[in-house]
């Protein structure tokens, strides 16, 4: 009899799903960017831009008539990213570079290659990512997830600021995250030598970028650059590679997440929005202003972290 129940039980659910599949996938697909604005002779940077939303975002700015840069780990990966692009369309201006931000050495390569061959950038996106991989370090000793998800970014920025200012009008683009709503920033044990869970380093990561974001912003006022951050919603991409339940949920919960297109249209929205050209310091989801923790508010949390971050770094940015 519970067997029967069981059965039957299924079958309405799925009976239910089926009927109501197309509303959920409208209402899990989230805002859309609606912006028309064209990138014409502007300049875009977009990390970890091979695949998901990265490669989305890449795909948008380009139709939109941008030169767009995109820094990947993988370069044969990144290829063929920019192959299916121009595929998609043909006039396309888009170029992969190296750029491994899990290497501060891969870094000052990349951004003074950068440097000598590019005069412009318009629009940095920091939107490479790890998300709970297991207890890993950077080549120069920092966890996986504060070491790619913020450190390699402060770097990355801190070195490419100078020309962002000089091309202004410019916009910054910070892929954070609604994790970071979860996490704390343990200045004890910022790397997790102590004890760790790949979820938590997460969090504490992605609420690195808030902060970041917020302190940013602060030290930006006046000079025609702005900084948001950005929760680009539950995507359905290989971002969970490291954690096998994490995949199965995602496969078999697909109906109810965003496809990589519609993650990226909050990046897009932040980079070319026209109402955007003067906000700074915010957090946006679904292409409208979002909630920031309280823990992401913290002025004092995120002068910190941005004086530890420069220590860590051996950079003095004020």
């Amino acid at each position: 009899m519970f067997l029967l129940l069981l059965i039957a039980g299924l079958g309405l659910v799925t009976l239910l799903l089926l009927l109501f599949a197309p509303h959920i996938r409208t209402y899990a697909a989230g805002g859309v960017c609606k912006s028309t604005a064209r990138l014409d002779g502007k300049t875009v940077l977009i990390t970890g831009a091979n695949t998901g939303i990265g490669k989305e975002t890449a795909l948008d700015l380009a139709k939109r008539g941008a030169r767009v840069i995109m820094a990947c780990r993988d370069v044969e990966k990144g290829e063929e990213a920019a192959a299916s692009i121009r595929a998609a369309h043909a006039e396309a201006q888009v170029e992969v570079r190296e750029l491994d931000l899990a290497d501060t050495c891969s870094i000052q390569a990349f951004a003074q290659k950068f440097l000598r061959e590019v005069n412009q950038l318009h629009v940095l996106i920091s939107n490479a990512g790890v998300m709970l991989c297991p207890y890993t370090k950077t080549i120069d000793g920092f966890e996986m997830h504060m070491g790619v998800n913020h450190l390699g970014h402060f770097l990355l920025t801190y070195l490419l600021i100078g020309l962002l200012k000089r091309s202004a009008p410019a916009r910054i683009v910070v892929v954070s995250s609604l994790a970071h709503n979860f996490g704390w920033i343990r200045f004890h044990d910022l790397h997790s030598q102590g004890s760790y869970n790949s979820g938590l380093a997460y969090c504490q990561s992605k609420l690195a970028n808030v902060l970041f974001t917020r302190e940013l912003a602060r030290r930006l006022k006046g000079t025609n650059v702005t900084v948001n951050s950005v929760h680009p919603g539950t995507v359905n991409s290989d971002l969970t590679r490291h954690s096998t339940i994490m995949t199965i949920l995602f496969m078999v919960f697909s109906m109810f997440l965003k496809t990589p297109r519609e993650g990226a249209q909050t990046s897009v929205y932040c980079a070319v929005a026209e109402e955007l050209h003067s906000v700074s310091g915010q957090h946006f989801s679904d292409c409208s202003p979002a909630f920031v923790a309280p823990q992401g508010r913290s002025e004092a949390t995120a002068r910190r972290l941005w004086d530890v971050s420069c220590q860590l770094l051996g950079i003095d940015w004020n």
